[in-house]
């Protein structure tokens, strides 16, 4: 794989990566000041507060979890093991990188690996 690549995924893992550091620091103070801000109000409001924050976690355990994928990636860069199947051991298709950057598996591993876990 060639270095240029590797080098243009690393800059799009990073920004990524500062991307959702961004939004979860943004998502926590929004909600940090609904819950301060707000007077309890009928039931209804209550409700809507409670899945508005079930729904706000949720999306930071997302967003976590795809910065831990993408922590891994810049790790295997570092390392010189992008784009290297953790299963197979194969080169992983440049397409699926560029859609996926923090893909760690080859499409054939991971999709057998998805069909082991269901």
């Amino acid at each position: 794989m060639e270095q240029s690549f590797i080098d243009k995924m690393k800059t799009n893992l990073l920004e990524q990566k500062e991307q959702i550091l961004k939004s979860l620091a943004d998502k926590h103070s929004e909600y940090k000041k609904m819950v301060e801000s707000g007077e309890p109000g009928d039931e209804v409001d209550i409700a809507s507060d409670a899945i508005d924050g079930a729904l706000l976690e949720s999306l930071g355990a997302q967003d976590s979890n795809r910065l831990t994928m993408i922590n891994n990636a810049l790790d295997r860069i570092s390392q010189g093991k992008y784009g290297i199947c953790l299963k197979c051991h194969k080169e992983i298709p440049i397409a699926r990188l560029e859609a996926i950057p923090y893909a760690f598996m080859c499409i054939a591993c991971k999709s057998e690996d998805e069909r082991r876990n269901r």
